[in-house]
């Protein structure tokens, strides 16, 4: 929605960041890594083709204070329990009414992730990709959704 905040954790080339922009324009998408090199790419790409909502950060998730996100988004990142160490301080608080979907992470993974989502202590929604897109290359590919608790 209009004005939402959106954190690609651990952004890398921009996926999944820049695609999201792209198809959300009205949101604010900041995308933070520890690699500087992969922030110029995002910058290039996001320049070339006139993304306006995309913001960069050449820092660690660890050391942002003071921002909040109404949705934080990663791709290969870390584990589970990691990136919802990282990313809970920084997802905003709010009462959602019954329309609305609670602020929280989404993540992509793969692989087996049932000791990962058990040691996490989390209990996010799990959604299998290779049922929404029948292709090879999606099998044991995995969304994540944990909401803000």
């Amino acid at each position: 929605s209009k004005g939402m905040e959106v954190m690609d954790l651990g952004c890398g080339g921009g996926f999944p960041g820049v695609p999201l922009a792209i198809f959300f324009p009205e949101a604010n998408f900041l995308m933070v890594d520890s690699i500087k090199k992969k922030l110029l790419v995002i910058e290039e790409v996001s320049a070339a083709i006139g993304l306006s909502n995309i913001t960069t950060s050449h820092t660690r998730v660890e050391d942002i204070k003071n921002r909040q996100f109404d949705t934080v988004v990663s791709r290969a990142v870390a584990p589970l329990k990691d990136l919802w160490r990282w990313s809970r301080p920084l997802i905003r608080r709010t009462k959602p009414t019954a329309d609305d979907v609670p602020n929280g992470i989404i993540c992509l993974k793969g692989g087996d992730l049932s000791n990962e989502i058990s040691e996490s202590g989390c209990k996010p929604y799990v959604w299998e990709i290779d049922k929404i897109f029948n292709e090879p290359y999606f099998t044991e590919k995995f969304m994540l959704y944990q909401p803000q608790k």
